[in-house]
């Protein structure tokens, strides 16, 4: 009875192991798809190095309209993945309709908030982040003049854009800075042509330096400031390499930890609210060979006692999204 107590159990164990093995995790893109060389392809890099580093697969998927968000999440629940994460607020309300249908499931948000008991919801402090590139483009601009192209004009892109504006203010209070949004739909994250000539137009106001926060919208930014002869500054990924020379610096936000650690925690992550800071190093300021050259030891200095300051709560920076203002009036 013993032997056979201890071969059951052996069995019980491999048939707990080979069902584990079945979870995969999964990943939803947002609209624009996991190459839009910003946001979602942060997701994907994340995605790709967990897959790397432990041989595991995974499954994704890249919606084409809105309408697939509850359909994607559902096959996937229905299939067994788990976790489930997805890229972008606006699958806050399906969430929140299909995560009590899954208990036994795990899903993580970014960029949104949703309250239940299996669902991890990750945000960024964007406007650390922008704070730093702000003060970039302050100390780089020859004009006073530096600009912001938003994508979709939702509170999370303000979060940007009034960051970026107090980190520029406060190296140079003389300093103007031009905000415009490409849109009011999610069509504005996938507007190369539009950024452009959002671009064009704030260069004919006299700027200098354009950070852009739209998704694969800003590829447009970026490449027509490096046609214009002025410069950049990319988001999310690290986009320096795309006009080496041109982009002045990109704002990381780690969209790839967030997917590689959910993915590495798998069905049993933590689930319930997740801030990755700049003192988590949930954002930051990139710097490579392809950019090196644009940034003086004087602008290093400032961004790093900057952040140091911003970690030590000596530096506050408004959230917009707070109470949906900005202390920095902008253009």
């Amino acid at each position: 009875m013993k032997l056979t107590r201890k071969l059951l159990g052996a069995t019980a164990v491999t048939a707990l192991f080979a069902g584990a093995a079945l979870a995969d995790p999964a990943m939803v893109y947002d609209l624009g798809g996991k190459f839009d060389k910003s946001f979602n392809e942060a997701a994907y890099g994340g995605a790709e190095r967990w897959a790397q580093e432990t041989g595991g697969s995974y499954r994704d998927i890249e919606m084409q309209s809105e309408a697939q968000r509850e359909q994607a999440l559902r096959r996937l629940a229905e299939s067994g993945s788990n976790p489930i994460v997805m890229t972008g607020f606006a699958f806050m309300s399906v969430l929140e309709q299909i995560a009590p249908d899954y208990p036994d499931t795990t899903f993580a948000i970014i960029d949104g908030v949703v309250d239940a008991p299996n669902v991890r919801s990750i945000v960024f402090t964007e406007h650390e982040g922008s704070f730093l590139v702000g003060m970039l483009a302050a100390m780089a601009s020859e004009t006073g003049t530096v600009g912001f192209v938003g994508g979709m004009d939702i509170p999370l892109i303000r979060r940007f854009a009034c960051g970026y504006a107090q980190g520029v203010m406060a190296t140079n209070p003389d300093a103007t800075v031009i905000v415009n949004y490409t849109g009011t739909t999610p069509a504005a994250w996938n507007d190369p042509v539009r950024g452009g000539e959002i671009t064009q137009a704030q260069i004919s106001q006299g700027a200098d330096v354009v950070y852009a926060a739209a998704g694969g919208t800003g590829v447009g930014v970026l490449q027509t400031a490096t046609d214009a002869g002025i410069l950049s500054i990319g988001v999310d990924s690290n986009q320096n390499h795309m006009h080496p020379g041109h982009v002045l610096t990109s704002m990381l936000k780690r969209v790839d930890n967030a997917v590689y650690t959910a993915f590495i925690e798998g069905a049993e992550m933590e689930t319930g609210l997740h801030v990755m800071d700049l003192a988590a190093g949930g954002v930051g300021w990139a710097l490579d060979e392809h950019n090196e050259a644009l940034i003086t030891d004087e602008m290093r200095t400032a961004a790093a006692e900057a952040e140091a300051a911003i970690i030590a709560g000596e530096t506050v920076v408004h959230d917009y999204m707070a109470d949906n203002s900005c202390p920095i009036s902008v253009n």
